[in-house]
């Protein structure tokens, strides 16, 4: 089963997120976690947690060529500089 399999089996969206260090993070993070937040910022922005929970995640670290890659990898909210959703766009 690959990644995206994975990721379709739960409602989930495939992000890009950077931290406050200048790691950039490529993963899978379930969008209907809680009644009510249905979009990233909803749960980058919630107070309720202070963990992003991703999933099959590659994290890229400045300095550092090879990217490590995680199964789940919790991020403190506090560090991340900004978040967006992939493009599901063909281009």
């Amino acid at each position: 089963m690959s990644d995206q399999e994975i990721c379709k089996d739960i409602n989930s969206r495939t992000v890009r997120i950077a931290l406050v260090d200048g790691t950039q993070i490529n993963a899978c993070v379930n969008i209907d976690r809680d009644p009510g937040y249905s979009r990233l910022s909803d749960l980058v922005s919630s107070d309720r947690e202070p963990f992003l929970i991703l999933m099959n995640s590659t994290m890229r670290k400045p300095g550092v060529k090879i990217p490590e890659t995680h199964e789940t990898l919790f991020i403190n909210k506090e560090h991340i500089l900004w978040a967006t959703p992939e493009s599901t766009d063909e281009v």
